[in-house]
């Protein structure tokens, strides 16, 4: 079977709901990030075989496959085909996967994996809403609720139950949470997003322009303090904030993926390749706990030791789910989000796997090490994992 290699990575910076990104349709937004990846890895972008995109919010402007619309938005001609996928949060994430798939297979030698949410222009959970006469919380089956009768839509539940099992204090959440501005802040400063970041031009609504290029949602002047004095999700013996939550975010992402026959093709050097990808399914209720056995589970698979691995992205959805993964895991922490992660950065929902796979091949090469770990929690208990190596 042919090799799965990554040979151009690129993400815009987040934007904060309402904030910078606002007026970029999402059809738009991809697309940016598609003409990037060609354009980086010196594409004829005929030759590419297929868009696959990740997407929660599957309605409105980013319903009727955004992937084709995204497609006939850039400079990648209408013969190039493109689609819509969704497994929640892991949406992009999965698109690597299936992309790594079809040209391991060799049915296809040149791939895009990418994902997209403009959580402003779509908000969260509209399309569950449009779904269900009774709602966002009453949209599963009754066989559903009968086999899982505690079963809820909301990840907050989830992200608490996660907190009290792992037994992880306010304290202890509200600190990861500040260091991963901390780390946000320093990995900013020092331009270490400049190389995965596609600059957009924004207008503002006195009509002059700028150049959106920085992590909106970085707060620059976040406190420990500041961070301690949200209010709680849950007042009745919550431990987790707004602060300590990911932020809502407008944002697109991609991978180029290509096979040993595409790397001839284009004549271009691999920037990792991928050594293991797997996904899992784990308990609906607590939902956000899979990451922890599926990293179990793919190192084994992998023939590896969390201590091979160099660098891990795991998403920080909530503050709980990477700080229960490394309690569970061992992982040394300093090599968790070495420069920050959702709480800091934003989770653009669809876009966050791709996202999260372009910050990681970037950081190994910036740090000159070998083995890149990737996970992230799902809705409905799930977790993909992939590992790359830095080539």
């Amino acid at each position: 079977m042919a090799e799965a290699y990554i040979v151009a990575a690129a993400r815009t910076a987040g934007g904060r709901k309402g904030g910078r990104l606002a007026g970029w349709h999402p059809a738009d937004l991809a697309a940016s990030v598609l003409n990037a990846l060609v354009d980086r890895a010196g594409v004829d972008p005929a030759l590419v075989d297929d868009v696959i995109m990740g997407c929660v919010g599957q309605g409105g402007e980013q319903a009727v496959n955004v992937a084709r619309n995204a497609v006939l938005a850039s400079k990648l001609p209408e013969s190039v085909p493109g689609t819509s996928i969704d497994r929640q949060c892991g949406s992009s994430q999965q698109a690597l996967h299936f992309a790594a798939q079809a040209v391991m297979s060799g049915a296809m030698d040149i791939v895009i994996a990418s994902g997209v949410e403009s959580m402003t222009r779509v908000p969260m959970g509209s399309p569950s809403i449009l779904a269900s006469k009774a709602g966002m919380g009453n949209y599963m089956s009754p066989n559903i609720q009968a086999r899982y009768p505690n079963i809820q839509f909301s990840q907050f539940t989830g992200a608490e139950m996660v907190a009290q099992k792992y037994d992880l204090s306010k304290d202890h959440l509200d600190s990861y949470s500040y260091e991963s501005h901390q780390r946000a802040i320093a990995a900013t400063e020092a331009g270490r997003f400049k190389d995965e970041i596609v600059p957009l031009q924004i207008t503002r609504a006195d009509g002059s322009t700028d150049t959106h290029h920085i992590d909106e949602g970085i707060r620059f002047d976040a406190t420990l303090a500041g961070i301690k004095g949200v209010k709680l999700i849950n007042e009745n013996g919550g431990r987790l904030s707004a602060a300590s939550a990911s932020q809502i975010c407008d944002g697109a992402s991609g991978v180029l993926v290509v096979n040993e026959k595409g790397l001839k093709q284009l004549g271009v050097k691999p920037l990792a390749r991928i050594h293991h990808m797997s996904v899992m399914g784990g308990d609906p209720v607590i939902m956000l706990e899979a990451p922890l056995p599926a990293t179990k589970r793919a190192l084994e698979k992998a023939g590896m030791k969390i201590d091979d691995i160099d660098l891990f992205e795991v998403n920080e959805a909530f503050a709980s789910i990477p700080t229960a993964w490394l309690k569970a895991t061992g992982a040394d922490p300093a090599r968790l989000n070495v420069n920050g992660g959702a709480i800091a950065l934003g989770h653009p929902l669809g876009g966050s796997g791709t996202k999260l796979m372009t910050t990681l091949v970037h950081a190994l090469k910036q740090q000159n090490k070998r083995y890149g770990l990737q996970t992230m929690c799902e809705g409905g208990g799930m977790a993909n994992v992939t590992i790359v190596e830095r080539l």
